[in-house]
């Protein structure tokens, strides 16, 4: 007789249900299933029928919503001892089979086992239990997952990773951020454990992975329509493989077209983020400011602290419209994936422009119906202070505030009424939000120190 272990079983599961099911696959078995809490055993006639009750069962049939696992019972002795070692590829030459075996130390028997597969089954019983441990973690899993998705597998502090290696019992590591190229934005997950373990592991693994996945798709779904002619999939702020919503026919919202004949026009815009984010946005050594600028075509500064306790830190980015758009995006996308803020949390920064003050009229519009208008339209809050003194160039500054696709299209609409007033300028610039001039007003509604703003102008 061979008996078989029979795992992962529902509480609910009955020995006659289990009769049932192999009756069912016309798999004999002998005498009585022996039921435990999640698990049973039972004889089978011999090896043969044995090892096609594993084929037919294991991981395939599903009972009371559960896949069942079929293995060979092996005795409380020798349990840590035997491997059995299946889907051996036919090519695979046994010398090189006999070599990882022996990495984890002497083997006493090594048997294969006939099966009506293409692949082959070997049963193997190691010197000691410490061995046939080691052997079971020899080849660890391996899993590729875009960067994009990695910082919320981790979660804050790691206790998303801390509590699968727990729940697992297996041990997981990410590779290095440093490890990534232009080229290849996906990191390796490495999971180390027995074979149960692993897949355990891998199974909550992709379920966060496919969780931040889904959360970017529907994002994407909902805002890709506010920067119409750009193919966002293109610019490499999510997964090549992600199924990005075709643009939106046509170009009902307007905007200046990305591809111009001759050279793109410089524009500067000011990105404040956290203070305790300005290390994730370097890297080590600076290395991911220096990616993130090649990737993007633009230059990327973090600008001194203004005072020793800010909240806030200016990033500078200075390049053609694309650029902005693909710098800004994956700065975006980096305070998510260091989880700087909430899994649920969206992402809203602030973000300056200069434009002349002469222009400032034209973007508050009478009685602020153009800066409410661009506020109802992109989603993000406009405001131009009141009471601004302009600067040395006879410039002031507008704060857009929003998440990513509302702070571009705000851009992007900005920029185009500022073209209507006189040929373009080079080079916007912007302030930081710091310690406020004197007559800032706070950010707030469409009308709050807008249309105050322009009463005053018409005084």
């Amino acid at each position: 007789m061979h008996k078989l272990y029979i795992g992962n079983l529902n509480e609910n599961v009955t020995a006659e249900d289990l009769g049932k099911t192999f009756d069912e696959h016309k798999i004999p078995y002998s005498g009585q299933f022996l039921m435990k809490t999640g698990y049973a055993f039972v004889d089978c006639p011999d090896d043969h029928w044995a090892m096609k009750a594993i084929e037919t069962f294991s991981g395939k049939v599903e009972l009371q919503g559960k896949r069942i696992e079929v293995e060979h019972s092996v005795p409380k002795k020798q349990r840590t001892r035997k491997l059995q070692i299946r889907n051996i590829p036919p090519h695979l030459q046994w010398e090189v089979l006999d070599g990882l075996m022996a990495q984890c130390g002497t083997v006493e028997n090594c048997e294969q086992v006939n099966t009506d597969c293409e692949t082959a089954v070997v049963n193997v019983t190691y010197a000691s239990r410490e061995h046939a441990r080691q052997a079971e973690e020899l080849i660890p899993l391996k899993i590729l997952a875009h960067n994009n998705f990695v910082g919320r597998l981790i979660g804050k502090e790691g206790k998303n990773l801390k509590k699968i290696e727990q729940d697992t019992d297996t041990k997981i590591t990410i590779s290095p951020l440093q490890d990534l190229t232009l080229y290849n934005p996906e990191r390796t997950i490495t999971v180390k454990g027995p074979v149960e373990a692993c897949c355990l592991a891998e199974v909550e693994v992709m379920k966060k992975i496919r969780e931040a996945y889904e959360n970017d798709i529907a994002a994407m779904n909902q805002q890709t329509h506010l920067i119409p002619g750009l193919n966002l999939g293109a610019l490499g702020l999510f997964p090549s493989s992600s199924n990005m919503p075709p643009p939106p026919p046509g170009n009902a919202v307007g905007g200046a077209a990305y591809g111009c004949f001759g050279a793109p026009e410089q524009e500067t815009v000011h990105v404040y983020i956290p203070a305790q984010a300005v290390g994730a946005i370097i890297g080590k050594k600076g290395q991911h400011i220096k990616q993130l600028s090649r990737f993007a075509g633009a230059s990327i500064k973090i600008a001194p602290a203004e005072t020793p306790d800010a909240k806030t830190r200016m990033v500078i980015v200075t390049g053609p419209p694309e650029a902005q758009f693909k710098a800004q995006g994956r700065i975006y996308g980096k305070l998510k994936e260091e989880n700087f803020f909430g899994p649920k949390e969206e992402v809203k920064l602030e973000t300056h422009i200069k434009m002349a003050a002469s222009a400032a009229g034209r973007v508050i519009g009478k009685g602020g119906k153009t800066v409410t208008e661009l506020q109802n339209l992109t989603a993000a809050d406009v405001v131009v202070p009141r009471d601004q003194t302009p600067d040395e160039n006879d410039q002031v500054i507008v704060k857009i505030n929003g998440h990513f696709y509302a702070s571009q299209l705000a851009q992007r609409k900005i920029r185009d009424i500022l073209t209507q007033v006189k040929p373009p300028q080079k080079g916007g610039m912007a302030m930081g939000p710091g310690p406020q001039p004197q007559g800032f007003t706070e950010m707030g509604s469409p009308t709050q120190g807008l249309s105050q703003d322009h009463q005053q102008r018409r005084k």
